[in-house]
């Protein structure tokens, strides 16, 4: 090759090789094993998935594969808890896990439970939402926001702090950090930002307990209480769809968003359904339906839920997910002692 070609060469290489070029182009899809999968004819799948979407995300992989979809829905504390004790008993049930707790899934990983699977459509998942090497990967992302009734002449809050003030005595709900992970981060961010008083205060304000989003829900619609102090932006949308006069509220001083990841557990029963289904959650069906649902979705190129915002113009409250994982214990305690 003649010097100057050489040259040219090199010029070239050098413009057009970018980092994030070559990241695309070193990226290779894992593939699960169709066949395989449907020889195994089924999986099982624990979720705190909202009920109607994982209802519909379960009957669209049926239709789509002829696999079923053995279904164990509850909130998220609850099912990493039946999870957790199958495990310790040496009883693996579950082949894919959905749970909107990053932290624990960050356990799971010390642990050695998860299997690396790395399917189409990964590298359109932020890096936030994912574990690199594919142990879990966001199905959606939640929205931990303030909710409150439209129709009742609220004073609305303006922010977390708002929610102190004896104006909102006996009119406020929220669900338990027990039950449900997205209310573990809430509870334990805020009261490291803010401190326990904070929720001395609102305990003070005659706040009511519930289990989980659901049951906050149902207590706005039903007008016995009008404002939720903490609540999912997906139940609200999906509220206001049906008609009834819901107002999310975007906090000034930040709002959250909270990773629902998805993992192949490592020896399941049918590991190759598995990683179908998992290939499933981040494929286009899943993740054009999650926002029909009022969730923001795992892929960075699909569109939020009609009339929210993008999460770019939202102010978020960052989350310590180390932090959350090694204190979960004492936030639920401390909590409970002040909410008994």
């Amino acid at each position: 090759m003649p010097w100057f070609r050489a040259i040219e060469f090199v010029v070239l290489c050098t413009l057009v090789w970018t980092p994030q070029l070559a990241l695309a182009a070193a990226f290779t899809p894992d593939s699960p094993d169709m066949g395989a999968a449907k020889r195994e004819g089924t999986v099982t799948w624990y979720t705190s998935t909202p009920v109607e979407a994982a209802q519909k995300i379960g009957k669209l992989f049926e239709e789509q594969t002829g696999i079923k979809v053995q279904l164990f829905r509850s909130g998220g504390s609850s099912v990493l808890r039946r999870f957790q004790q199958e495990i310790d008993a040496r009883k693996t049930v579950a082949d894919v896990l959905t749970v909107s707790d990053t932290a624990a899934m960050s356990v799971l990983i010390k642990r050695d439970l998860l299997v690396p699977f790395r399917p189409k459509h990964f590298e359109k998942v932020p890096a936030e939402a994912k574990d690199p090497q594919g142990r879990y990967i966001a199905q959606r992302l939640n929205l931990v926001v303030m909710i409150a009734r439209a129709d009742k002449g609220l004073d609305m809050p303006k922010n977390w702090t708002d929610l102190t003030d004896a104006k909102y005595k006996g009119k406020m709900v929220m669900p338990d950090p027990s039950f449900t992970a997205n209310q573990l981060v809430t509870v334990g961010t805020l009261s490291r930002k803010y401190g326990w008083g904070f929720y001395e205060k609102l305990q003070a304000n005659n706040i009511m307990i519930v289990q989980g989003n659901q049951q906050v829900s149902d207590t706005l619609k039903s007008g016995e209480r009008l404002l939720a102090a903490a609540g999912s932006d997906s139940y609200a949308w999906n509220d206001r769809e049906d008609g009834h006069k819901i107002q999310t509220i975007f906090p000034t001083d930040g709002a959250f968003v909270v990773p629902s990841p998805s993992a192949v557990i490592k020896g399941a029963p049918h590991p190759n359904a598995a990683k179908a289904f998992a290939e499933f959650m981040i494929g286009d069906v899943v993740q054009n339906l999650i926002p029909q649902e009022g969730n923001f979705a795992g892929r960075s190129d699909i569109k939020p839920p009609s009339g929210d915002p993008p999460l770019s113009k939202i102010k978020l409250i960052p989350v310590d997910y180390d932090y959350i994982e090694k204190e979960s214990g004492a936030i639920k305690k401390k909590f409970n002692e002040i909410f008994q």
